[in-house]
């Protein structure tokens, strides 16, 4: 039986179990897709955020995918892992060469591939950044990570944001702060301490970061063995930017008592903000930075950690030791998307695209009251929808109704934190493809708009 709808624990992919689904169910799957649909719906397990699916698809290219009538999909989610979009060909290319030499690399043997790989990443990261683990999933990285931090410092206990997202596994899950992947779950990893974000305090203290800030150096001081503090440097659910000024003074904090930073980039890192890592814009550095997502070009799974040779100390104790850990497929994978992201200038394209991203959004909320606020980087936003800008309460009935609206007309995001559209394309996306993602996004718009003018007004 289905579960009454409770608000305030929406996020993306609770869309997928309301009437609004049965009605795109309706009116937008035919009967040979629902078949498929049927039997996916039976043979594998279902959970939160992935189950009932809304489609199938059969192939995928560009910025795009495509279901079995052919429909094309602009995709604007993506998972994160379409910086270099779909069916990239040189990426394709090398990695059939690769399956023909060497597909799999046992435990304690390398691979020139891996290798290269390790040495790619540590060129790409400042000061002695240079140190590499290779894993599957980004989740194993943060796992890493954490154990890492552990071996360090000698200290356990970890503070992390409220709201946060570091990955699904029992350990991620311990650090993240979503509720969401947490019930059910029962007791999880101990020394967990976690705080408000920044944002809690945006509108309330006049946009007073130092709250989060004043309450981080408490809890570093009151606990006094903290190993590490972990955070999105920037949120990319809901798509949360902090200040410059907020980044500088937290890494200041961090050598002051003594605790690890690890900044989880997993899914904004290689260009989504702008530039190849997020933690650039701010003028830090993390101790250990975990990677993934885009990072296997959207082929492959391929994860990593990057952190300081000084912290080389762990030669007696297993951090990651997973089968395909210095896989030969997934290091060409990264190499290539990197030498892609780097040939084709692509952060120099995102920073371009974010100011033409920036104009385009700010006349849709000058346009529409019901959009409360625009927030991004690079190719990275959210549109928060609120029915009052003065309570701004969260328009989650409305957030939805708009992106079935999209997806009707090819137009496909996530909605996070139950009212925020978030806006993730391709790096390598045409201006032609995001102007006509625009004009869908601006008619989905303007449809619920009216429908709600009809009924009540956002004041």
């Amino acid at each position: 039986m289905m579960k009454p709808e409770n608000h305030n624990r929406k996020t993306e992919g609770d869309i997928n179990q309301t009437l609004a689904r049965n009605t795109w169910m309706e009116t937008q799957v035919d009967e040979n897709t629902k078949s498929f649909l049927e039997e996916d719906a039976r043979y594998f397990l279902h959970q939160s955020m992935s189950t009932p699916c809304l489609d199938v698809i059969k192939k995928s290219n560009q910025s795009s995918f495509f279901n079995l009538q052919g429909k094309p999909y602009l995709d604007f989610h993506g998972n994160n892992v379409h910086q270099v979009g779909y069916n990239q060909e040189e990426l394709i290319e090398n990695l059939i060469k690769q399956l023909h030499k060497l597909p799999f690399s046992p435990r304690r043997y390398t691979n020139k591939p891996a290798i290269k790989f390790a040495k790619k990443l540590a060129s790409l990261t400042p000061s002695d950044l240079n140190r590499v683990l290779l894993t599957p999933n980004g989740s194993s990285a943060v796992g890493i990570a954490l154990k890492l931090a552990r071996a360090v410092t000698g200290k356990f206990k970890v503070v992390s944001f409220w709201d946060s997202f570091h990955g699904a596994s029992l350990d991620a899950i311990s650090v993240g702060g979503e509720a969401v992947f947490r019930d059910s779950m029962g007791p999880l990893m101990p020394g967990v301490e976690r705080i408000p974000p920044p944002v809690t305090y945006r509108g309330i203290f006049e946009d007073n970061e130092d709250k989060c800030l004043e309450y981080l150096e408490y809890v570093f001081k009151k606990e006094g063995d903290i190993g590490a503090f972990i955070a999105e440097t920037v949120r990319n659910t809901d798509v949360q930017t902090p200040s410059k000024s907020f980044w500088q003074k937290a890494r200041a904090l961090c050598n002051t008592h003594n605790v690890l930073l690890i900044l989880d980039e997993i899914p904004i890192a290689l260009g989504r903000t702008g530039y190849m890592f997020a933690f650039e814009h701010y003028g830090i550095e993390p101790d250990i930075l975990c990677l993934g997502k885009g990072l296997g070009g959207g082929i492959f799974p391929q994860a990593a950690i990057v952190t300081r040779d000084k912290f080389n100390i762990c030669q007696e104790i297993s951090l990651g030791h997973y089968t395909h850990e210095k896989s030969p497929l997934g290091s060409v994978c990264g190499l290539t998307t990197i030498d892609i992201i780097e040939k084709e200038q692509l952060l120099k394209k995102v920073r371009r695209d974010e100011l033409y991203m920036r104009s385009s959004l700010e006349a849709l909320k000058i346009k529409y009251p019901l959009i409360g606020d625009i927030r991004g980087m690079g190719l990275l936003w959210g549109i928060e929808l609120v029915t009052s800008k003065d309570t701004k309460e969260k328009a989650v009935d409305e957030a939805e109704r708009i992106m079935y609206e999209c997806l009707a007309e090819g137009l496909s995001f996530k909605v996070s934190a139950g009212n925020v559209l978030q806006l993730s394309p391709p790096l390598t996306i045409s201006r032609e493809d995001l102007d006509k993602a625009l004009n869908i996004l601006d008619r989905a718009l303007l449809k619920i708009s009216d429908q709600i003018n009809n009924h009540q007004t956002i004041v």
